[in-house]
């Protein structure tokens, strides 16, 4: 007679009384694979589930292949062990299927998982979660963007996308010196990308509104607002509010960069992160515009830069974006549902 239970808990079933699967789609580069195996080895069997499979990445296709091959096998999770970008190219890949994905942070952003404030340096804990946590309903962007030979490709992001500074900091970005020193790389990139003095000329629409023009230095649209080393881009984002949150940087010199420094590092990375705090936030400065909705459509003078997710995704004549609420279904870990 076969034993289904393991360390005193019963077997993990699915809809039709099989025992529930799990996927592990990795980045060779990112991951130490043996450890994980081991760790999930272990959590499985505790938690009653089936055999994991796995499925690895390459340098051409970041995740949406091997997460196809995944759900083909009718898994029930997806584990994600990768940078930004294989999160977001597995994230893409299962918002159409009835299948939950839980992180195992493994790159230098791990910027969705700083955002559900998910434990970032604990596999055993990561691998835990993934096994006996809770699913949690949270929303996903999708982007369609506009090429200079007016073809249309669709992709999903969970964190930001950017045009401007945001997306030429990360075309300065050595790849090398990023896998050594982490974030700090982008210090360097951040340097090289304030040297250029060309500003982005913008037509946009939110939602309903009428069509405005401007110039811009950088417009980021977020899914939600932290980014590396507790910086708070954007106070009011959250991953389940079903909205989009939107600035648009405009410096004109100095000041304007200190205004703008003085905001996103003093207001939202300290006041805004305390009921207290938040009363003495400042209104709006002209450097530095927040918008929020649930569409955004923005057209640019010139084909420029744009990135998702941290990742760089070519040159856009125009965008439009909006968001999916609830569209993905990540687990966390039980303690934290509320």
């Amino acid at each position: 007679m076969t034993d289904d239970t393991h360390a005193g808990l019963p077997a993990q079933t699915g809809a039709e009384g099989r025992r529930r699967v799990a996927a592990v789609v990795y980045n060779p580069i990112k991951v130490d694979l043996p450890a994980i195996k081991e760790v999930v080895a272990a959590e499985q069997a505790a938690a009653g589930w089936g055999e994991t499979l796995w499925f690895e990445t390459t340098a051409e296709d970041p995740g949406k292949g091997a997460t196809e091959a995944a759900i083909a096998e009718d898994v029930d999770m997806i584990i994600v062990a990768g940078g930004d970008g294989t999160v977001r190219a597995v994230a893409e890949a299962v918002s159409e299927h009835d299948v939950s994905l839980a992180l195992l942070p493994s790159g230098t952003g791990n910027l969705l998982a700083r955002n559900l404030k998910l434990t970032l340096d604990d596999l055993e804990h990561s691998i835990h979660s993934a096994f006996t946590g809770d699913d949690r309903q949270i929303d996903l962007a999708m982007v369609e963007i506009r090429r200079e030979d007016s073809r249309v490709d669709r992709h999903a992001y969970l964190v930001m996308a950017g045009f401007g500074l945001d997306a030429k900091m990360l075309a300065n970005t050595d790849d090398e010196l990023k896998a050594k020193i982490g974030w700090l790389a982008y210090v360097k990139a951040i340097v090289l990308a304030l040297r250029d003095k060309n500003q982005l000329r913008i037509r946009y629409k939110l939602d309903a509104e009428r069509t405005r023009s401007m110039r811009a230095h950088t417009v980021i649209i977020g899914n939600c607002g932290s980014l590396q080393a507790n910086v708070l881009l954007l106070p009011d984002a959250a991953v389940d509010d079903g909205q989009l949150d939107i600035v648009l940087l405009r410096p004109e010199g100095l000041v304007s960069w200190a205004q703008i420094i003085s905001k996103i590092i003093w207001e939202n990375g300290v006041l805004s992160r305390t009921r207290l705090g938040r009363r003495f936030r400042t209104k709006e400065v002209e450097a530095l515009n927040y918008i929020r909705g649930e569409r955004f459509t923005m057209t640019v003078s010139r084909p420029e830069l744009i990135e998702l997710d941290g990742d760089e995704f070519g040159r856009a004549t125009a965008i439009r974006t909006w968001v999916e609420p609830g569209k993905l279904t990540v687990r966390v870990p039980a303690e934290s549902t509320d």
